[in-house]
């Protein structure tokens, strides 16, 4: 598989692996399908791996860390993990020095690593950004060996913006995907200026853009996508992109007939995500291996027509835009 540069941290695989739904939150996954999801993704090349101290409060870095180690595999991946949504109440206030060590050091145990690869700041509230103070924390960190890069998860393009004024931070993951395309505006742009490093999540928008989900899908009760459909618990742009699922079930019917023949509807998807030259990597998740290859397969292919890019375009706007654009 191809590779490309995440800012400082490095070279890594163009499609990695997502590993929020072997954590929780998508239903029932057991310990060794969870391991097994991640002896698929290195099986197949994949040598980046996203997770986070609150999937499963743990589970999917410690998933994670047995497989390494297993496979001996810690200096072989680059593991990217985040930290602050284990504060509770979730503000603004709770980003201080202390309690994002105090996280780092849980992490570093659940992954057996003296030093984290990649941490992200998880999705903090806009304020965060403003207050210099937080990242002068990481630049500690850094500077004291518990990570050895740094960066942020951002719901809102603004806010991957502003980060990226701090020189410390190397790489910002957003949502970006054809039912959410603002950020390849001017986002994309400033982050190639300032060789940031762009990791997208969501790209297949919880399922939505695997073909398989229509408007009468049910889901598990511990799924989110079914408890968060309109915020509940998070941000529901994590929930289907943000999309609401009538408008995105006909969405996916207008792209569908345009994928090309021997192309499936998700290797289309990463492959048009994978057209944009900002992107470093691409995270889908997947706990079935199949799936997982068919993903990197994606990397593969040769970029999409530019007609086609114009009916994502076309198809976005007429079904999607109004319900995220200005939102996110």
């Amino acid at each position: 598989m191809r590779h490309r540069e995440l800012g400082d941290v490095g070279a890594v695989t163009e499609i990695g692996l997502g590993t929020w739904n072997i954590g929780g939150d998508w239903g029932d996954v057991s310990d060794e399908a969870g391991r097994e999801a991640v002896r698929a993704a290195l099986d197949a090349g994949v040598d980046f791996l996203d997770t986070a101290d609150v999937y499963g409060d743990g589970r999917s870095e410690r998933h994670i860390g047995h497989v390494l180690d297993e496979r001996d595999a810690h200096d072989e991946v680059t593991v990217a993990t985040k930290a602050g949504r284990r504060l509770d109440p979730h503000t603004a206030e709770g980003y201080t020095a202390e309690n994002l060590e105090r996280f780092v050091d849980r992490s570093r145990e659940n992954l057996g690593e003296d030093t984290l690869d990649l941490l992200q700041l998880h999705c903090p509230p806009t304020d965060v950004y403003y207050d210099p103070g937080v990242f002068d924390a990481l630049a500690d960190l850094r500077a004291r060996g518990k990570v050895e890069h740094y960066g942020v998860s951002v719901e809102r393009v603004e806010e991957g913006l502003k980060a990226i004024e701090y020189p410390g931070v190397e790489t910002v993951q957003v949502i970006f995907n054809p039912f959410r395309q603002r950020p390849a505006e001017l986002f994309f742009e400033e982050a190639a200026r300032r060789d940031v490093g762009v990791i997208v999540r969501v790209p297949l928008a919880s399922g939505l853009l695997t073909g398989t989900i229509d408007r009468d899908t049910e889901f598990p009760e511990n799924d989110h996508r079914n408890f968060n459909r309109d915020g509940e618990a998070f941000d529901v742009g994590e929930t289907f992109a943000g999309v609401p699922l009538d408008a995105g079930v006909d969405a996916v019917e207008a792209l569908e007939p345009h994928v090309p023949e021997g192309m499936t509807l998700p290797q289309f998807t990463l492959r048009w995500i994978l057209d944009f030259d900002a992107v470093s990597t691409v995270i889908p998740g997947s706990t079935s291996p199949a799936h997982i290859e068919s993903n990197v397969a994606a990397a593969g292919l040769d970029p999409l027509h530019h007609r086609l890019h114009g009916v994502v375009r076309d198809v976005y706007e007429e079904h999607v835009a109004e319900h995220v654009h200005d939102r996110w």
